[in-house]
């Protein structure tokens, strides 16, 4: 299978992957991964995962039994011209049916393959989902 070449901006490459998560396609979704085996994820109450391999092996056990639903929203951004920071949140619900969010953030680096995703690393907070785009919390 010939994976598709995305050249687009780092929001396209974040909708992409987002995408691909709701639809529980992994080869698309690793894809988006630059090449390097530096690469990180870590998922809510995970272990942080380094390469193609594990991060392979965490999104097909997660995605074995469908896509994660759901849209992040409240972008915050900062980049320069070769990297790019996101963090975002996504609504959800708790396996116990309570309101929760979850916080993201993704880093993209300009490779000569177009942007790719580096590092993408989620966290749960508590509550629903805030409706101001900034964060009055400090820490």
């Amino acid at each position: 299978m010939k994976k598709k070449q995305l050249n687009g901006s780092p929001a396209e490459v974040e909708a992409a992957f987002y995408d691909a998560l709701n639809r529980a396609d992994v080869e698309a979704l690793m894809a988006l991964w630059a090449d390097d085996e530096e690469i990180v994820c870590v998922h809510p109450g995970g272990a942080r995962l380094i390469g193609h391999r594990a991060i392979r092996e965490s999104w097909t056990m997660l995605l074995e039994h469908g896509g994660l639903p759901g849209r992040p929203s409240q972008l915050h951004e900062t980049h320069n011209l070769m990297s790019a920071v996101h963090t975002v949140v996504q609504g959800s619900t708790s396996s116990q049916g309570e309101p929760h969010h979850l916080i993201a953030t993704n880093v993209y680096m300009k490779t000569p393959k177009g942007w790719r995703m580096v590092l993408h690393h989620v966290s749960t907070a508590p509550g629903p989902v805030p409706s101001e785009a900034h964060s009055t919390v400090l820490h």
